[in-house]
């Protein structure tokens, strides 16, 4: 038998790069996540850092056994974790079944918001998706009141497919197909 282990490839934008997870940057990812800001259209409650943990471990086994995954996100400036993007497949409860098609997600860190660097980091991983998953279509669900996502999602080529709810509360299917090139 043949084990492959993967990790997340560098992958750099004007401003951020897009890198694995480090140990190092779970204190400033347990407090991104404890911020009601960043949270309001995530769920919608802040997490523990037990559940910060938790999420935090699920990095690494993402890229290990499925090939993609979710990046930190570095400001090159200062060094510092500002946030994280990317793919998975959550095995959520949710119609229509989205179940082994990547779903692309990001987040950053308050101090981030509104300086354009979601829709840097988001074309970036889009364009890698493009070259690097083949053919397939990529999805990601947002709140309907997340206007600044709904505004990133679109400007990278995610078109509404149909809304419908997550764990109860209204959201929206998007879907993504590679461009051609």
């Amino acid at each position: 038998m043949t084990i492959t282990i993967r990790t997340a490839p560098i992958l750099e934008t004007e401003r951020t790069i897009l890198r694995a997870h480090a140990l190092d940057d779970f204190g400033a990812y347990a407090q991104m996540w404890a911020d009601p800001v960043v949270c309001r259209f995530i769920g919608g409650k802040v997490r523990t850092r037990e559940e910060s943990w938790m999420r935090f471990l699920r990095h690494a086994g993402l890229w290990s056994l499925i090939g993609y995954g979710y990046w930190a996100i570095e400001d090159k400036v200062t060094g510092r974790f500002i946030g994280e993007a990317g793919f998975h497949d959550m095995k959520r409860d949710i119609t229509p079944s989205l179940e082994g098609t990547p779903e692309a997600g990001w987040a950053l860190s308050s101090e981030a918001h509104g300086k354009g660097i979601a829709g840097e980091v988001v074309a970036c991983m889009v364009a890698w998706a493009d070259e690097t998953l083949g053919t397939g279509r990529t999805v990601c669900i947002i709140d309907p009141d997340n206007a600044p996502s709904l505004k990133v999602a679109g400007k990278a080529g995610y078109a509404e497919v149909l809304r419908t709810t997550y764990h109860g509360e209204p959201t929206i299917l998007f879907e993504r197909l590679p461009q051609a090139k």
